[in-house]
């Protein structure tokens, strides 16, 4: 794909996440969590498996690319999707779009501190500090010192889900050279076939009261948008831009869910959140942009000297 295809897909990716949180949290109302997650990525996994049926196409049976499907699925659907609903019962759409904008922040980590793919620039640990000051800035040095209670909890939840995503992003790459819904149809179906069973024994959704209409279109709108189609184009990026070029989404998805959760929740962000919301913007843009190639420096030519006569 050409640079400017990458770009376009990049922000609707964003766009489809970036609204995924506000959806969320209206679905959470009257839905719980796990339930929630079950039906969404149920929807996800019909929608994928007849796109696969329409080109012809099946998933790989080989038991080592299902154990990565497995992987895959409990690093970027079960736990992520499970933490982040749970976390939108307490705290805000806006907030968690904020939070889980530091998934490039802990992609850089490891990549080059774990997996040591490449080392670290000075401006790549400048903006690693900037995100993880900009973490403190949105929970509070205050919350912080007085330990993980009420809404820090959520908050908390959320950054595991943000740990959750980077490390999906890096292990994605082990995916190169599928066609991208293979990697999406089969990851989801193994998220399904993981929580369906955990919310019919934990949830039991048959005694709960009738969800609300607004909470069912969300649970829709999330299963066949934000899951089906997001995993596709995810898939797809991560060919293309890499992993960390992949995870710069995140910052993108910040600025929409923060603005839909304005827009339509009535939400209304601090001074302090939108403080952290700029030094993890500008800690995100500090790394994922691209090393800038040296200047070029003028080199005279030395002028040939003639061998000495014989």
């Amino acid at each position: 794909m050409s640079r400017r295809t990458d770009l376009a897909l990049l922000l609707l990716l964003s766009l489809l996440w970036g609204a995924s949180y506000a959806l969320i949290r209206v679905a959470v109302e009257t839905i719980p969590p796990l339930t929630l997650v079950a039906v969404r990525v149920t929807i996800a996994t019909l929608l994928q498996q007849l796109v696969l049926a329409r080109q012809g196409a099946t998933l790989p049976r080989s038991p080592l690319i299902w154990r990565r499907f497995a992987i895959q699925a409990a690093m970027n659907g079960i736990l992520p999707f499970s933490l982040i609903a749970w976390g939108e019962q307490r705290i805000d759409s806006g907030l968690a779009g904020v939070l889980n904008s530091t998934t490039p922040i802990f992609v850089f980590l490891f990549a080059r501190i774990w997996t040591r793919q490449e080392p670290a620039s000075l401006r790549q640990l400048l903006g690693t500090l900037l995100g993880l000051a900009g973490i403190i800035a949105i929970v509070g040095p205050d919350a912080l010192k007085a330990g993980l209670t009420g809404d820090v909890q959520a908050q908390a939840a959320i950054v595991g889900a943000t740990l959750c995503y980077a490390v999906a992003v890096l292990f994605g790459r082990t995916f190169a050279g599928l066609p991208a819904i293979v990697p999406a149809a089969g990851s989801t179906a193994v998220s399904a076939l993981v929580m369906v069973p955990a919310a019919l024994l934990i949830d039991r959704p048959w005694t709960l009261a009738v969800p609300s209409m607004p909470s069912i279109l969300a649970v829709i709108v999330l299963g066949t948008c934000s899951t089906a189609g997001a995993f596709v184009l995810y898939f797809r990026l991560l060919g293309s831009m890499g992993s960390v070029g992949t995870a710069s989404v995140a910052y993108l998805r910040a600025a929409v869910s923060v603005a839909i959760g304005i827009l339509f929740l009535g939400e209304l962000p601090s001074w302090q959140s939108a403080g952290g919301l700029a030094l993890v913007l500008l800690g995100v843009v500090a790394m994922t942009l691209p090393a800038t190639p040296r200047p070029f420096r003028f080199r005279p030519i030395a002028a040939k000297v003639p061998p000495p006569a014989a």
